[in-house]
């Protein structure tokens, strides 16, 4: 007898191809006529099959616990970085980060440390009873700005309008490589909080120990064994590759799949060895295209445009689902009242002054809107969360006797609460912000044609335009003679009407009149032929309207598109393609 098997793997699976599908239908429409972007919708969908509404999708219960929970959102985490990272160094054209590293300099070094005071800052203003060290260890987790985040504004319709390329090179590169550096900044505070926290009473060395392994674990072996390591590992992948292809041995779907398969062999083994495999993702993908070959073979193929879409989708679903939502509202730390002006502020002041102040050294930033557009398009999404779980999971080093030291009682709860609802605004805003920008736009326009057209009557000669087609305004006027000065401006049309109602024509050619001998005695509307009837001024000065099928002829002969309605000129035996 057959039963149902409403298991958690079979509702987990059902959810998530039955969102991308229903996704997939309307994606071009929301992506490229509404500039949404998948990760805000992605979100949004998770929320809404979480524990918290429909509860369909049951995080915890599939972990187990709160700290498996922490463990697979931190590897799901560092799986979609890792691939994003890769796919973004692939993007960047030959030898980039070499030719471009004054401007990268200056964004990753003074740009960054200038993001992670001033979040800090700002975090240990409005967080209650929060020492300062404590707030440098949050800040430092959303100062990288993210890659998944950025795609759009350095990917679709709106990038390929809005932005310039070399501006959307330079914030791929950006955002790729401070995803990386931002292990310097947490464990500077992380370090200093553990040997100095407590006045030294559970960790001997103090500052000069803190500082020692800043600069031998977190530069020397985190960061600078990373780019030693991504760099290898890239251009001997990109030689194997050469090598292969040249003989035929490599089919082209593996081809393709070959930077995918890069990433998870960089995660997985940098992983092992504790080091950096953000960074070093991201060095190995530009090494890879060091040459541009692999980069031009593969840029008119779908497969990681697609692994990207499919990663993107699923990782911000899985945040909507797990992302603590009520702690927001009910927690010891910081009220609601202080987070919501919290998230305001870092949205203004952790990234759009500091760029705006250096952007004149940054030859891919000209014009002033262009420094404001990248400052605030710094978003805090993947990367951040990453790090608030590489937080975490040190802070579970420092316990004594199984609890929390005394000093760092409420960071972890803190870090959890602050670096989410950050990350959530964040996703929000600027998933909204170009949609609002456009409306803002296009709104104001509309009601302005309104307005104006509302305004425009009892005025004479007051021509206007409905898309692309021309459109005249006429008000006829009492006779008052047959004097052609009696004509209305916009075109010398008698009438015997007594009303000053205004008349309006829709319609007509758009294509200029070429100039005949002729023309001088046709009158022109605007310098555009309008497709209504024509007049014709004789020598006494007397207007006459060219009635039937001369009439049309004159109108129609000098213009090359004709409508359905119009008769073809005399001349013409065959007829032209129609315009509708």
């Amino acid at each position: 007898m057959p039963t149902l098997a409403i298991t958690n793997f079979n509702i987990v699976v059902s959810v998530l191809g039955g969102w991308i599908s229903l996704f997939g239908l309307v994606s071009y429409l929301c992506k490229e006529n509404f500039y949404l972007s998948e990760a805000l919708i992605s979100l949004l969908a998770g929320v809404a099959v979480s524990p918290s509404a429909a509860d369909l999708i049951k995080p915890l219960e599939y972990a187990g616990s709160v700290e498996n929970l922490n463990v697979i959102t931190l590897y799901f985490s560092r799986l979609v970085l890792g691939v994003q990272l890769v796919l973004a160094g692939v993007q960047l054209p030959s030898r980039y980060l070499k030719k471009q590293w004054k401007p990268l300099s200056i964004l990753l070094g003074p740009i960054m440390a200038a993001m992670w005071l001033a979040t800090s800052l700002l975090i240990w203003a409005m967080v209650p009873n929060l020492p300062f060290l404590h707030a440098l260890a949050i800040g430092s987790c959303v100062t990288p700005t993210d890659p998944v985040l950025s795609n759009v504004i350095v990917k679709g319709k709106f990038a390929d309008h809005n932005v310039p390329k070399e501006l959307q090179k330079i914030i791929i590169a950006e955002s790729g490589a401070n995803d990386g550096l931002g292990y310097p900044f947490l464990f500077f505070a992380l370090y200093l909080i553990k040997f100095t926290g407590d006045g030294g009473a559970t960790e001997e060395g103090g500052a000069r120990m803190a500082m020692a392994l800043w600069f031998g674990e977190s530069w020397g072996y985190t960061i600078l064994l990373s780019v030693v390591y991504g760099a290898v590992v890239g251009w001997i992948a990109k030689e194997l590759l050469h090598w292969a292809e040249e003989r035929k041995f490599v089919d082209r779907e593996s081809f393709l799949v070959f930077a995918i398969s890069l990433a998870l062999f960089i995660v997985g083994t940098c992983g092992m060895i504790g080091s950096d495999d953000v960074l070093a993702c991201f060095i190995a993908g530009n090494v890879f295209t060091w040459d541009d070959w692999f980069r031009l073979e593969t840029i008119d193929d779908s497969l990681q445009p697609t692994i990207d879409m499919l990663l993107n989708v699923s990782i911000f679903m899985w945040y909507g689902a797990v992302c603590p939502w009520s702690s927001f509202l009910h927690n010891d730390i910081v009220p609601i009242y202080r987070l919501i002006p919290l998230g305001i502020l870092v949205l203004l002041f952790r990234r759009l002054p500091w760029v705006f102040a250096v952007h004149k050294f940054i030859p891919q930033i000209e014009e002033i809107h262009q420094a404001i557009f990248v400052g605030f398009f710094g978003p805090v999404g993947v990367s951040a969360i990453f790090y608030l779980y590489v937080a975490l999971e040190f802070l579970e080093t420092m316990e004594v006797n199984g609890e929390p030291r005394s000093d760092i009682r409420h960071l972890a709860e803190t870090v959890n609460v602050v670096v989410w609802f950050l990350a959530i605004c964040s996703i929000v805003v600027h998933g909204l912000s170009i949609p609002i920008g456009k409306l803002g736009v296009h709104l104001p326009r509309t009601l302005s044609r309104g307005v104006s057209s509302a305004s425009s009557e009892g005025r004479d000669g007051a021509p206007f335009n409905i898309g692309s087609r021309v459109t005249t305004f006429v008000t006829r006027r009492p006779k008052s003679g047959n004097s052609p000065d009696d004509l209305p401006t916009s075109i010398a049309a008698p009438s015997s009407a007594s009303t000053t109602r205004p008349v309006f024509r829709i319609g007509g050619s758009i294509i200029p009149p070429r100039q005949e001998a002729d023309d001088e005695n046709l009158p022109v509307a605007g310098g555009i032929r309008s497709g209504g009837p024509d007049f014709r001024r004789s020598p006494d000065g007397s207007i006459t309207q060219l009635d039937g099928a001369a009439g049309d002829s004159a109108n129609t002969a000098g213009r090359a598109i004709r409508f359905l309605d119009e008769p073809l000129p005399p001349s013409k035996t065959t007829p032209p393609a129609a315009a509708s």
